[in-house]
């Protein structure tokens, strides 16, 4: 039989809202057919029927009750039945809800708890620590004093000098790039304070040096500006502020200035190294090898260690577009082979280092 004769089947006898009123196989749908077909209920089909709450079916099977009395009867049963089962709904939804919410009370709960346990929030804050620091894991026996110092720096407070040479030297895994930056402007900061109540130039000088690697040449050329309309004309103050002001020019791409802040320093101080330095760095970035190449020679000359102007143009190159790079290598190993042997493998390293 078909499926629609099935649910027709169950519509007649009013027992619709009932899966197994349609289903083939089902105990109600055969017992429905019996019905239909005018059969004797077994007395088992009977209790079934009993069992089930559908009296007036029952009685209309065993002939105590008319078609219309029949359809009244077990249109109320419908009824009742299709409530009884939304009321169950309903409230198995709200048993539902409420374990759910009773769930999430409970998950609050422990969150709230892991929040207040004193052991669950240090480590999240170390954690937290590191990460704003990019620092990933500290040897055991460095961890404490580490700590002490990341938090330190954290809270806005400078380093002593033999805390930075800890880091610098035997904690360097904790050194990291983000942490120096962090550092070098927080003396930045005391030093240009201490400049402002001062009026001391070098304190200018020093602040403009850690501004810069604190990446904010912007800074470095305020408080080396001020100082210098502030510093007289003694040469070697003057000199030192010209030197580090044309260094942040040269951050910031002002190269032009900064070869004229250079040269002007140099004027003043020319047994000085610094300026020379500057301008070596400034004239290969504007594309004049040769005169790069006899500023740095000239800065050698005046007793700039080797291994400084080396680390100069290692960073110099690694700024540099590539083609500008390899016009700045060739031309050095040119010169002097010798002298920049170490130039021939490095710019396979920096290729090499870039494509990781």
């Amino acid at each position: 039989m078909s499926g629609s004769y099935q649910a027709g089947l169950a519509e007649k006898y009013l027992v619709d809202d009932l899966p197994g009123a349609a289903l083939v196989g089902a105990r109600l749908n055969g017992i429905l057919q019996k019905i239909e077909a005018g059969e004797t209920l077994t007395a088992l089909a009977q209790a079934f029927l009993t069992s089930g709450g559908h009296d007036s079916l029952l009685a209309l099977a065993t002939g105590k009750i008319d078609r219309p009395t029949f359809e009244e009867a077990a249109a109320r049963e419908r009824s009742d039945r299709i409530q009884s089962a939304k009321d169950e709904a309903d409230r198995a939804a709200a048993e539902q809800a409420r374990k759910a919410e009773a769930m999430d009370a409970a998950a609050k709960a422990r969150f709230v708890a892991m929040e207040n346990d004193p052991v669950l929030r240090r480590k999240r804050e170390a954690r937290e620590l590191r990460d704003r620091f990019g620092i990933g894991f500290i040897e055991t026996e460095n961890y404490p004093r580490a700590m002490r110092l990341l938090k330190q720096v954290a809270s806005g407070n400078r380093l002593a000098p033999e805390d930075v040479a800890w880091l610098s030297t035997e904690a360097v895994d904790c050194w990291s790039d983000a942490l120096q930056q962090a550092w070098h402007r927080l003396e930045a900061k005391a030093l240009t304070k201490a400049w402002e109540e001062s009026r001391d130039p070098w304190d200018a000088v020093n602040a403009s040096a850690h501004w810069r690697k604190a990446d904010e040449p912007q800074r470095a050329l305020d408080v080396t500006g001020a100082a210098l309309a502030k510093a007289g004309r003694s040469p070697k103050p003057r000199s030192a502020l010209l030197t580090t002001r044309g260094g942040a020019m040269r951050d910031a791409g002002r190269l032009t200035e900064a070869r004229t802040l250079g040269l002007e320093a140099h004027e003043l101080t020319p047994a000085d190294f610094r300026p020379c330095t500057l301008l070596g760095a400034v004239s290969m970035e504007l594309g004049d090898l040769a005169a790069g190449h006899e500023w740095y020679a000239k800065a050698e000359a005046l007793g700039a260690e080797r291994r400084a102007i080396d680390q100069d143009l290692r960073a110099l190159l690694i700024r540099s577009e590539p083609d500008a790079r390899d016009r700045i290598r060739n031309y050095l190993l040119e010169q002097d082979p010798e002298r920049f042997a170490w130039l021939r493998n490095w710019n396979h390293k920096i290729s090499a280092a870039h494509r990781r």
